[in-house]
């Protein structure tokens, strides 16, 4: 308590991240729904303009396009996955890559300012998605008893350590991924964002509504901190998009390989 200044601050939590629907009385339709439907937008206009006019000589849309979609099939699927059937998922992990990149800088945008995976249901459905894909590429090329075979009986281990082997395999292979896949993308962007949050939100208070010079001067020492920390967000939003969809392009590598 400091005497003569308000102590009505609240600070930002979970609860912040609860958003009111837009539209009133269509409960579904809140800001995430907005930015993700946005972003399948984007996505397409930029893939579609990019393409629609290809030239040898590339237009500066093409060529942003072309950087864009080599990068993913690359520096992600061509390493990550490595056989000669890394092209038939390049699609995938283009889509994915760049859905998830514009939902996590969408929380630096200008009157969006909120990151979609912020909210875990929207990367619980990202990492079912990734789930789906690499388990049933799997499947279909070893079948499923063959699939579980490779997932769960590491090659060279002692018979005898079976027993013991297969429960962890089956649980961290099969179970934890998708678990650890969409954990990871949302602490990451929920914790970024309550963190800019409190800067700035903290900053506004101390500056506009508690009528004391000091906390005004250290509410302008909380606004010029919440610059780095907005460029460190940005940085940890681009670096989980690249993090998942590399995660996701292994997952299938090693549901696709012969061996383990």
């Amino acid at each position: 308590m400091i005497a003569g200044v308000s102590t009505s601050f609240t600070p930002p939590g979970p609860e912040d991240f609860n958003l009111p629907p837009i539209i009133p009385g269509v409960d579904w339709f809140t800001k995430p729904v907005l930015v993700a439907t946005l972003s399948v937008v984007v996505i397409i206009w930029f893939f579609y303009g990019a393409s629609r006019r290809a030239a040898i000589v590339p237009s500066k849309l093409q060529f942003a396009g072309e950087l864009g979609y080599n990068f993913v099939r690359n520096s992600i699927a061509r390493d990550a996955i490595g056989s000669q059937e890394y092209m038939k998922f390049v699609p995938f992990l283009c889509g994915l890559f760049f859905f998830i990149l514009l939902n996590n800088v969408a929380a630096t945008i200008p009157f969006i300012q909120f990151p979609t995976f912020s909210h875990i249901g929207w990367a619980y459905a990202a990492a079912a998605l990734s789930w789906i894909v690499y388990n049933g590429v799997g499947i279909r090329k070893h079948g499923l008893v063959g699939y579980f075979k490779l997932q769960t009986m590491p090659a060279g281990v002692p018979v005898w350590l079976m027993p013991l082997m297969i429960p962890i395999e089956f649980i961290s292979n099969i179970l934890v991924r998708p678990v650890s896949l969409s954990l990871r993308l949302f602490a990451n962007m929920f914790a970024g964002h309550i963190l800019l949050l409190v800067f700035v939100l903290g900053g506004e208070y101390m500056l506009f509504e508690t009528g004391n010079i000091g906390l005004a001067g250290v509410g302008v020492i909380t606004y010029l901190i919440a610059i780095p920390i907005a460029g460190l967000e940005l940085f940890v939003q681009v670096i989980q998009a690249y993090i998942f969809v590399v995660l996701t392009a292994q997952y299938i590598g090693s549901a696709i390989a012969d061996e383990h």
